[in-house]
């Protein structure tokens, strides 16, 4: 009622800032080229080129690199200097051990703790179960996620003719691989694993992107972006002593 003796509803726009974390795999079947980039550099040009997107909008970016744990963790700020600390990390050529996603993404939920966006940058070749339970721990934590899956163009299509043998990048284990016999399972398996976490995003509502380190990263990313920053910062509508005030 106010002084009014009438009923009335104050209503408020706020402009938020996003928060954003990206999440880099940085273990060791990131390391793997078959053209100009491996999928480390690729998706660290990635990285890279998000935070710059959000710099420019004065939006808070912050870096976790993980690998079988999370090795870096630089929180995110929107101050003079922190951009170029945060490219100061991408830059470093990481030293990659095994990957293990249910481990550091359950460290991401229990370090960041203020709701914002998390971009999860990987290749994802690890078993999915547990990825997927994680997926949904981040966001009963109340966390937007995009999922960006980096792969390498010779591991989507096995573009492999001749007999070799080939070496696990993470545990040195080598096997003779005949391409002729082993085309058509691997693809399909391959296929399989992808689409396992596009559905492990899709029951979570998470946006997922396959990327591969051939396409040119602003073809891919600006769509994605722009349409995900114009749900996020959407102006808070709210009713009330809503919190922030009311004007």
């Amino acid at each position: 009622f106010a002084r009014s003796d009438r009923y009335f509803i104050k209503r408020f726009e706020d402009e938020t800032n996003l928060r954003c974390h990206l999440v880099l795999d940085t273990s060791r079947s990131m390391g793997y080229r078959s053209g100009a980039y491996s999928k480390g550099e690729y998706a660290r040009t990635v990285a890279a080129t998000i935070a710059h997107f959000l710099s420019r909008q004065r939006d808070a970016v912050g870096l976790l690199t993980f690998e079988d744990r999370i090795t870096e963790y630089l929180p995110p700020r929107h101050r003079p200097g922190h951009l170029r600390r945060l490219m100061g990390i991408l830059e470093r050529e990481p030293t990659g051990r095994t990957t293990d996603l249910a481990g550091p993404l359950e460290q991401v939920a229990a370090t960041v703790r203020k709701r914002g966006l998390l971009i999860v940058i990987s290749d994802f070749l690890a078993p999915i179960d547990a990825f997927r339970s994680r997926l949904g721990y981040l966001r009963s934590r109340g966390h937007d996620v995009i999922v960006l899956r980096i792969v390498d163009p010779a591991e989507s299509e096995f573009r492999f003719e001749s007999s070799a043998m080939f070496r696990d990048a993470e545990s040195g284990r080598e096997i003779y691989v005949d391409p002729a016999l082993a085309r058509e399972p691997y693809l399909k398996r391959f296929a399989d694993h992808g689409e396992q976490i596009r559905e492990a995003c899709v029951e979570h509502g998470i946006e997922f992107a396959p990327i591969s380190t051939d396409t040119p990263v602003e073809r891919v990313l600006f769509d994605l972006l722009k349409a995900r920053m114009r749900r996020s910062r959407r102006p808070n509508r709210g009713v009330g002593a809503a919190r922030g005030g009311t004007r």
